[in-house]
């Protein structure tokens, strides 16, 4: 019979370890184990990770009409931004991002990026062209006074806009030619009878102003994703009448739109965990009433920091409905019939409601999903998330399909609820979204069976657990090439082959070795559960989202936030020696890397009994070895450390012992 020891019988240090209770220990592991420098706690940011008292931010609101011309690839808009300026400064000017300007020759992005980069987009005809900017404050409307810089634009004020709610409306025109690859984010997609556009990135928007930095004008060069202000959006799309549209928000003019037996049909879909065609594969050249040669489609999203679309001729469309403690979800899939599998084995976005569906429930055990539709396009992109609504490849399929589908809508979570800051932080989203992609893809084939699934049955946590150590990760970690950029690298100045491992891969194992091995599965998921909740609509920091896992578990870990974020360390425990005594023996357990972590030890007797024991990360504190005492007067036949093997120890041949091959 296996029982964990506890630590405080079992820890026990060696004589050459032995301490004065008189004297506090004092550390040699300085570097592992110095308190972190984060920024200082203020009225805005509290040292408990929490939003300060006097915590503001931004507010962005839009009325926007625009307009698709498919002969042109064109889209033309308008848009009015009414802005609130709640921080406690005054504004002498406002920043917005003008991101079409990233496909624009000769844009900083364009010159940055390979041909065959997926941030590729730049073409002759590319960028946002400014037919009007005006701006009304204080009852006065006048031409604004602006300056374009890159993908950047900058608008001086003739008086500044008072804090503590000030506001300002602007009235800007413009227009931009759709790239037929726009940095892998929105483009559009030759089909079959049509076109398929996903329309992203689109309109121009306000930069965040911020406690932390102020203005977040850096410029857009296509690696580096987004950071927004939330607000509410009324959306009117102008598309030829055969197009449908789908968008973020809710549809405000069904029946304009759609005929009585479509809107019967989404009213079924409802109430229907089964896929329910509104557009059936045979209806593409029937879609809609024709009552003119264009239709306006009227959407409205509230509190959300951007709206992303998608037109075509050719979508087949089909929903089903997910029931969350927030409510009902319209679940919905437009896709073109190129879409479509042929191969039962290997299905296609035919099953993509399904797989949206399954997304949806499976990631609200976190924070029940808020939004009112979750949204999959098929087209050009290979994936690519906005709030409510992702566009991914036409061309996925099977697992690959259902995969790609739970990592975007996933992303409602990060970074379109807890509203990080992309351009800075890819890990903050990108990874905390993997994190949650372990456990829904865990819960999926679970249902969904799949022969190259093995451990099916064992239960959501076990299954987990076993997915902590990745060999991959291990190794990308040991990797030349992965030395010199710790997590923490901002995502622009990431080396794009680096991207996958330290956006995604390592922080997403970093948090499942945190839950599984250092805090254990009900304190991770208390304290990860209540930064979702802290910081849901706001735009929270590295050093909130640290602040708030210690505050909340209980811990200083500050060790392994450093280690594993901020730092290229590796970790390599090793068992060095097992003394026997009459009375017991004693293990010297070893950290040979520059990574500490708590290490888990499975002693076997002679006697065929065997026993755990947990030696907590405490252990390195005064050095780089430790003795462990193991009461009694059994032998001890072997020793392993990390009997799991869940830890990302980067060489575990020096991981056991047994007796006659060490002394």
């Amino acid at each position: 019979m296996r029982s964990l020891l506890l630590a405080a019988l079992l820890l026990a240090a060696a004589p050459a370890f032995a301490q004065d209770d008189a004297e506090p220990v004092v550390p040699t592991n300085g570097a592992a184990f110095a308190p972190l420098e984060l920024p200082t706690p203020n009225a805005y940011r509290s040292a408990s990770g929490r939003p300060g008292p006097a915590y503001w931010q931004q507010r962005a609101d839009y009325d926007i009409a625009v307009r698709l011309d498919p002969e042109a690839h064109r889209v033309t808009g308008e848009e009015t931004v009414t802005y609130t300026n709640n921080s406690p400064e005054a504004l002498d000017f406002l920043w917005l991002q003008l991101e079409q300007n990233l496909f624009a020759p000769g844009s900083r992005g364009a010159a940055l990026t390979p041909a065959g980069s997926r941030w590729r987009g730049s073409f002759p005809e590319g960028g946002v062209m400014l037919s009007r900017v005006e701006i009304t404050q204080g009852g006065q409307t006048m031409p604004a006074d602006y300056l374009v810089d890159d993908t950047r634009m900058r608008i001086a004020l003739a008086e500044p806009l008072a804090p503590g709610g000030g506001q300002l409306e602007l009235r800007i025109a413009w227009s931009f030619v759709v790239p037929e690859y726009g940095s892998d984010r929105m483009g559009r997609l030759a089909v079959e009878g049509g076109t398929v556009y996903e329309i992203a990135q689109w309109y121009p928007r306000l930069a965040v102003f911020d406690d932390v930095n102020g203005w977040n004008a850096l410029p857009y060069l296509g690696q580096g994703e987004f950071y927004l202000e939330y607000g509410d959006f009324n959306v009117a799309i102008t598309v030829p009448t055969p197009y449908t549209v789908v968008a973020t928000g809710t549809l405000q003019n069904p029946g304009e739109v759609w005929t009585a037996e479509q809107q019967a049909r989404l009213n079924e879909a409802r109430t229907s965990a089964e896929r329910v065609y509104v557009i059936a594969p045979d209806e593409l050249d029937r879609a809609h009433p024709q009552k003119s040669a264009t239709t306006t489609w009227r959407y409205r999203a509230e509190n959300v920091r951007d709206v992303a679309w998608a037109a075509s001729n050719r979508f087949i469309l089909d929903a089903a409905s997910a029931t969350t403690e927030a409510g009902t979800t319209l679940i919905l899939s437009a896709y073109p019939p190129e879409g479509v599998s042929d191969d039962p084995a290997e299905p296609g976005w035919e099953e993509a409601t399904r797989f949206g569906r399954a997304a949806i429930l499976n990631n609200s055990h976190w924070l029940p999903y808020p939004y009112p539709v979750a949204v999959s396009v098929a087209g050009v992109v290979g994936g690519m998330e906005y709030p409510m609504l992702h566009f991914s490849s036409v061309e996925t399929r099977g697992m690959a399909l259902f995969g790609v589908i739970d990592h975007e809508l996933g992303h409602n979570w990060f970074p379109m609820i807890v509203g990080s800051d992309e351009r800075r932080h890819v890990w903050m989203d990108e990874g905390f979204n993997s994190f949650l992609n372990t456990f829904s893809n865990v819960a999926f084939y679970d249902e969904n069976p799949d022969p190259t699934i093995a451990h099916r049955g064992e239960g959501l946590d076990a299954r987990v657990n076993r997915l902590t150590r990745s060999d991959t990760v291990v190794a990308l970690m040991q990797s030349a090439a992965m030395q010199d950029q710790p997590i923490t690298t901002a995502p622009d100045q990431i080396r794009r082959s680096s991207l996958g491992f330290l956006g995604y891969r390592k922080p997403a194992k970093g948090l499942l070795v945190l839950r599984n091995v250092v805090l254990g599965p009900e304190r991770f998921d208390t304290a990860f559960m209540a930064y979702i909740r802290r910081w849901a609509y706001k735009h929270p920091q590295p050093a909130d989202f640290f602040r708030t896992m210690d505050d909340v578990s209980g811990e200083d870990l500050a060790w392994f936030w450093r280690g594993w974020f901020m730092s290229t360390e590796t970790l390599d425990q090793a068992v060095t020696s097992v003394e026997q005594r009459e009375d017991g023996a004693v293990v010297t357990v070893a950290n040979l890397g520059g990574l500490v972590m708590p290490a888990d030890l499975e002693v076997t007797f002679a006697d065929g009994t065997a026993e755990r024991v947990r030696v907590p990360v405490e252990a390195f504190y005064d050095g780089d070895t430790f003795g462990v005492t193991v009461p009694g007067s059994r032998r001890i036949a072997s020793v392993r450390l990390d009997p799991d093997g869940v830890l990302p120890d980067t060489d575990e041949a020096n991981n056991t012992w047994s007796a006659g091959t060490m002394r």
